[in-house]
């Protein structure tokens, strides 16, 4: 006889195990189930080298919710938050680079020296996205509305969001709508004159996009993006997977590893439960899929239980992975040419608009840019424990290359990528190389493959316009599907990707409320 529960969650990343936390808070009877061996997926830090830890293939938590953590009493399983945002260096071949601070009051010294204007114009930058952050910030803290049959509550949620838009000020609601369909280097252009300020500044926008600085409508991710940045979990990813895991239990749910689901179950349209890929089958009221949505229903439901418009829905959901993960083992600290006694723990490379526009250029043809742009955490600067005394780890996200290669993803094109990245950072970091004592590459296939996310798409799913105000689909954009009792609570839903835990624990809500 198969065992019961009132809900099952695919998944054990952090999204899995927001929702399921909040369901056993709630005195849900909640299972977990985890293909691979450990929870976390992507926010899980993994032994790379002997002796070194990643911090996880997502490294950046500045976008967790306070008030998830607060609702889950995170705190009470250790979880802290660091007090300050830690700088991002940007450096550059022929001068002294640029250590960029979110406080415009600690950038206006680095700024000044390269430019008064762009000094004077950063805290204007600055002031406007702390204006209209509010209004942005509770669009995707709240469940979105049901655009199909909405109810009073539906109605009252987008009457609010308009209020909010209007309540900036006429200035300021005219600004938002002029530049969201805008792209960042010519929103960036009207503010600013300096070329790696502008550079550093448009990267936000380009994560989870197919897209250059060149492409529109990248100013509605950036403005999305930088609108919910607050402050970064002390210990990183690991630290906040820890923290969930142990609310989790301690909450009563049920966690289960090395347990691949392989279909859902469904009795005229309604869900039953799950089988497992070596047969087992477990019941369920409810299902919450942490997973990417074309995962779950491409691969497991049955191409027979949707409907032709679902089934081309999803099926065009964009979701094509441009981001490979290079770690890098080190026996001494990077020393960055420009600033050789800098201590950076954050690192963009890609000088100019331009730098940033060549490198996505060549993904468009199947092919990863010979100067790629590279998002670096050193977490060992706020971690020692995760290498070796003395020796460091580089978490490297490197922008872009494409899931479909046009030579194919091989030994051979892996270690080209892994050379071209070596010798990209030399460029920064004359030495490097004497330094590594060991690496691990991961492409966009690597990804899908290890973690399993289609495409190899981190984000579960691109951040186009289109794709952030319906999300992922018409008939899935509430987190509920057409199917009674399944349900989406992964990055692939609102208010999307990164680690945030708002997907989970909106989803959860409204499973709650079901």
């Amino acid at each position: 006889m198969s065992q019961s529960y009132d809900v099952i969650v695919i998944g054990a990343g952090h999204n899995g195990l927001t929702t399921a936390a909040l369901l056993g808070k709630r005195g849900r009877k909640v299972l977990v189930l985890e293909r691979r061996e450990h929870v976390g997926g992507l926010a899980a830090g993994e032994e790379f080298h002997s002796g070194y830890r990643t911090a996880g293939v997502l490294h950046d938590t500045h976008r967790v919710r306070r008030w998830v953590v607060e609702e889950l009493g995170l705190g009470r399983h250790g979880l802290e938050f660091r007090p300050d945002l830690p700088p991002v260096f940007l450096p550059e071949r022929d001068g002294e680079g640029l250590v960029l601070d979110r406080d415009p009051e600690k950038a206006t010294a680095e700024i000044s020296r390269r430019s008064e204007k762009d000094a004077g114009q950063y805290r204007e930058y600055c002031a406007f996205l702390q204006r209209i952050s509010p209004t942005i910030r509770s669009l995707s803290d709240r469940q979105p509305p049901d655009i199909f049959d909405p109810g009073l509550g539906d109605l009252f949620g987008l009457g609010k969001a308009a209020l909010s838009l209007r309540l900036l000020g006429k200035k300021d609601m005219m600004e938002v709508l002029r530049v969201t369909p805008m792209c960042v280097a010519d929103w960036l252009n009207e503010w600013f004159e300096n070329d790696l300020l502008k550079a550093g500044l448009a990267a936000p926008g380009l994560e989870g996009c197919f897209a250059g600085p060149w492409s529109s409508g990248t100013v509605t991710n950036l403005l999305w993006m930088e609108s919910i940045v607050a402050q970064s979990i002390a210990g990183g990813p690991a630290a906040l997977v820890e923290a969930l895991e142990k609310a989790a239990l301690a909450n009563g749910v049920e966690i289960r590893c090395g347990a691949a689901v392989e279909a859902i179950d469904l009795d005229d349209g309604t869900v039953s439960g799950v089988t497992l890929s070596g047969g087992e089958r477990l019941e369920a009221k409810k299902l919450a899929a942490s997973c990417d949505p074309r995962h779950l229903f491409l691969d497991l439901l049955s191409s027979s239980a949707l409907s032709i418009t679902l089934d081309r829905n999803i099926s065009t959901f964009r979701a094509r992975g441009t981001t490979a993960k290079v770690n890098l083992a080190l026996s001494g600290p990077p020393h960055f040419s420009c600033r050789p006694d800098l201590k950076a723990e954050r690192i963009r490379i890609g000088e100019t608009i331009d730098d940033l526009e060549r490198a996505f250029d060549p993904v468009k043809y199947r092919r990863f840019a010979d100067k790629p742009t590279l998002d670096i955490l050193v977490p060992t600067v706020e971690m020692p424990e995760l290498a070796p005394a003395g020796h460091h780890v580089l978490s490297i996200q490197v922008n872009c290359a494409p899931y479909e290669l046009e030579s194919s993803w091989t030994q051979i094109s892996r270690d080209e990528l892994y050379r071209t990245v070596v010798e990209r950072l030399t460029e920064y970091a004359p030495g490097i190389g004497d330094v590594i004592v060991g690496h691990q590459v991961l492409t966009p296939l690597d990804l899908e493959t290890t973690y399993g996310v289609s495409s190899g798409h981190l984000f579960h799913g691109e951040h186009a316009t289109d794709q952030l105000a319906v999300r992922p689909t018409p008939e899935c954009a509430g987190y509920r599907t057409p199917f009674d009792g399944l349900f989406l609570c992964g990055s692939g839903s609102h208010p999307g990707g990164g680690i945030t835990c708002a997907p989970g624990a909106l989803a959860a809500r409204t499973i709650l409320g079901s």
